[in-house]
């Protein structure tokens, strides 16, 4: 089972919390108002996560003290609370281990190519700053709600300028020295259980290549996954295959039921139902389906998933954001699917244990809300690799 420890390194001064604190950097996309607000706060930990002198941005904001030093191994209850929701987590250090050792357990595939700007982030200041979010079916509650009994360390409101999902969650952090009763309590429950990654795979997976012993996470019992929707140029448009799928005009662009698509374009709304829904737990996913019967009619190949001249991709709460993509003529449709199932998402993860090719397709969930970066900066230990 996962082993786990206190964390030590930076944290932000309590005053100063809500203005270092910021969503993940691979939410932030470039020339947006989110990056520009965040850019324009001279506080943030955007100047860090995708500056372009991170360590002189580190060593800017303790020499201000809006960062301070830690060196008290202690756990972190985090409490986030949106309209209609709350989730309760808990920041650790975990020991990193090999996929094959099952105690950490993916479900997507990593490639190094895409860890190297968090690596440099790392290497620079020695800090492991975004957090890799995991689930757990350990029994961590009891010991989470005895902290929430305490006085909270932090108590804020994120505000991003209204241009983040982040916006406007209640953000409450306990922290619980490693050493004492609710510490231990912590410690003992989350070594019941493996973890598996629900977010932050390429984060492990910089850990792995960075040879470190541990790595900074959020551990939580609950998870919100929303559609991972997607707005779509294929090599041929919409209008020329409409002739070909099987589709039902409608009134309104929404999340689908399961196996149905909801697609969008400048001249109406339609639904497509799945022609064939395999048995097994990859295939009969909605993105993998989706894929494979709609994509090859638009002239797309999967190594054009990531290509931003064919797809971009919006959580389930950015409906009114792909249609105005779409009518700008920035792309030619958009399509809403219907949200993955964390029983979906660990059935792929259990079966992936069996075998390593059995994993989630790429762009298949959004979890929601994202952990905010910032809340603790986990320093690596003396003696292991930066």
């Amino acid at each position: 089972m996962v082993a786990t420890i206190g964390l030590t390194g930076l944290r932000p001064a309590p005053p100063q919390a809500s203005k270092i604190t910021c969503p993940p950097y691979d939410v932030i996309k470039s020339g947006t108002p989110l990056e520009k607000f965040l850019s324009d706060e001279p506080k943030s930990l955007f100047h860090i996560t995708l500056g372009d002198e991170p360590k002189e941005a580190m060593e800017r904001l303790v020499s201000e003290g809006l960062l301070i030093e830690d060196d008290e191994p202690a756990y972190y209850v985090y409490e986030q609370t949106w309209s209609g929701g709350q989730r309760t987590g808990v920041f650790a250090a975990a020991e990193v281990s090999p996929y094959a050792d099952k105690q950490i357990i993916r479900h997507e595939k990593t490639f190094d190519d895409k860890v190297k700007g968090r690596l440099a982030v790392r290497r620079a200041t020695g800090l492991h700053i975004g957090p890799v979010f995991a689930l757990t079916r350990a029994p961590i509650k009891k010991a989470l709600n005895a902290a929430k009994e305490l006085a909270p360390l932090y108590e804020f409101t994120s505000s991003f300028g209204g241009f983040s999902e982040l916006e406007d969650i209640e953000n409450k952090v306990w922290r619980i020295p490693e050493a004492g009763d609710i510490g231990r309590a912590i410690q003992a429950a989350l070594g019941t259980e493996p973890l598996y990654i629900a977010d932050g795979h390429h984060r492990y997976h910089a850990s792995l290549l960075n040879g470190q012993t541990h790595f900074l996470t959020y551990v939580t019992q609950d998870a919100v996954i929303q559609a991972y929707n997607r707005v779509i140029n294929g090599v041929r448009s919409f209008a020329e295959i409409m002739a070909d799928l099987p589709l039902q005009s409608v009134d309104t662009f929404q999340t689908p039921d399961k196996h149905r698509f909801s697609i969008y374009t400048k001249d109406g709304c339609y639904e497509l139902a799945a022609q064939h829904i395999p048995g097994d737990v990859v295939g009969r996913l909605d993105c993998a389906i989706l894929e494979r019967e709609l994509y090859p009619k638009l002239g797309l190949t999967h190594d054009m998933i990531a290509d931003p001249n064919h797809f971009d991709y919006y959580s389930e709460a950015a409906l009114d954001e792909m249609k105005a993509v779409v009518d700008r003529g920035e792309y030619d449709i958009a399509v809403a699917l219907h949200p993955v199932s964390l029983d979906e998402l660990m059935a792929v993860a259990d079966a992936g244990l069996q075998d390593p090719d059995i994993v989630m397709p790429e762009k298949s969930t959004f979890f929601a809300p994202k952990i905010l970066s910032g809340l603790f900066l986990y320093r690596t230990r003396k003696g292991e690799s930066r």
